[in-house]
């Protein structure tokens, strides 16, 4: 196994990650110290029909509450599935979904994540 990669400073209201057709982009819309709010959009090349996005959070981030799909949280990995009404994304489209989380000590930006199994950064 590979050791994990180290951790990188980035600001939370710039993370946009693209590459195998897919960009994910992930805002903070407001953070007040102990909790913030985020808005995540994908975009992608090739038509999709349903679609689950993977990421890990860096730090202690909890998900409390998210809109535009259904989620999952073990640890620091969560998993975001899209909704009926959000599932086909067109080519050269994108969807979107926010949230409400809870954390302490740092909220740096999420990394890697995919799109269906595919690496997106």
């Amino acid at each position: 196994t590979s050791a994990p990669p180290t951790a990188t400073a980035v600001p939370p209201t710039a993370t946009p990650s693209t590459g195998a057709g897919c960009s994910v982009s992930y805002v903070v819309g407001n953070d007040w110290g102990s909790g913030f709010t985020a808005n995540v959009r994908i975009g992608v090349e090739t038509a999709v029909s349903g679609w689950t996005l993977k990421f890990n959070f860096p730090d202690n981030q909890t998900i409390t509450n998210l809109w535009g799909g259904a989620y999952s949280q073990s640890g620091k990995s969560v998993t975001v599935n899209n909704e009926s009404w959000n599932g086909n994304i067109g080519a050269n489209g994108n969807a979107s979904f926010g949230f409400q989380a809870t954390y302490s000590g740092n909220n740096n930006a999420p990394s890697n994540f995919t799109l269906n199994g595919k690496l997106c950064n």
